[in-house]
């Protein structure tokens, strides 16, 4: 598994920089919306040393620990630094708000320690789907979070940790989610997390994309696993090597674009990551038994 991820490292993977000081800040709070990392690399499965608050709608399967849950709706999820945890998106991207916080920054204001909450406790489910009237509920709190940070308020902190509170006991209150979309050994859920980005490079709708990750190692490395590993999930549950899934991927867009765009060879070849159009055409003839030029003719 990947080592845990610091708050430097969460905001150089989502914003390319840490803000000044921060690696000396162990009282940090900071709120988001996922719109704010778009475009930024899969959630890698692993711990993390800060705490998150997601406010989410829409799909996505959520894997915290041994256990994955699917959520449909607007929902709230706490996460722990405790448990690893990775989000799958089926529809691509998640929409909401999210925030992040350190247990210093809890526990400045409150004697009991945040660990003993039971959102927070070894074993939990720690997410919780939402009507409309708590929908409501909880992007007010999110509101006046966002709000309460954007002033110049001396003790603005404490009601923002006030917030935190209230949203947790609101979340106490509700039923959590117990709909488990599959328990997943490590083998399946790589395999799923692998799925994911693959299919993200996809469609590629202008000349402007290119795809990317074109070998085993490339997905090994943005996946923090060892190519081996990648190589042996795959097999173990699809039956096919990491290369093939790339390849056949590859194969099949390839057929696309020839097919439904206007682009020269050339241009479909540098799109798709080929170093030229005989690369590509060599490849192209090898899994369709066809050059390009016969296959959109």
């Amino acid at each position: 598994m990947e080592k845990m991820e610091s708050l430097e490292g969460f905001y150089e993977d989502k914003f390319n920089r840490a803000p000044d000081g921060l690696k000396h800040d162990n009282m940090h709070f900071n709120l988001f919306s996922f719109d704010d990392c778009a475009g930024t690399a899969t959630i890698k499965y692993r711990r993390r040393d800060f705490y998150k608050v997601t406010f989410s709608w829409g799909r996505n399967i959520l894997h915290y620990g041994d256990t994955s849950l699917e959520v449909n709706g607007p929902a709230l999820a706490f996460f722990s630094p405790d448990v690893p945890y990775t989000i799958d998106l089926p529809d691509g991207m998640m929409m909401g708000d999210y925030f992040i916080f350190t247990e210093a920054y809890f526990n400045a204001q409150y004697r009991n320690s945040i660990r003993e909450l039971p959102v927070f406790a070894p074993g939990a489910r720690p997410v919780f789907l939402l009507n409309k009237t708590q929908e409501k509920t909880a992007r007010g709190i999110f509101k006046k979070m966002k709000q309460e940070l954007a002033t110049d308020y001396e003790f603005k902190h404490d009601l923002i940790r006030n917030y935190i509170v209230e949203l947790i006991h609101f979340a106490l209150k509700l039923k959590p989610v117990d709909t488990v979309f599959q328990q997943m050994d490590a083998n399946t859920r790589i395999t799923a997390v692998f799925n994911e980005l693959l299919d993200r490079q996809f469609p590629i709708e202008s000349l402007a994309q290119r795809f990317e990750l074109r070998s085993a190692r490339d997905f090994a490395d943005r996946l923090a696993v060892h190519v081996n590993h990648l190589n042996y999930a795959l097999k173990h549950t699809t039956g096919k090597t990491t290369t093939e899934h790339i390849l056949n991927r590859l194969a099949s867009e390839a057929m696309v674009l020839l097919r439904h765009t206007d682009w020269s060879i050339s241009e479909i070849s540098y799109t798709l990551g080929f170093e030229d159009a005989a690369h590509f055409t060599h490849f192209f003839k090898k899994h369709t038994n066809q050059t390009p030029t016969a296959f959109r003719s």
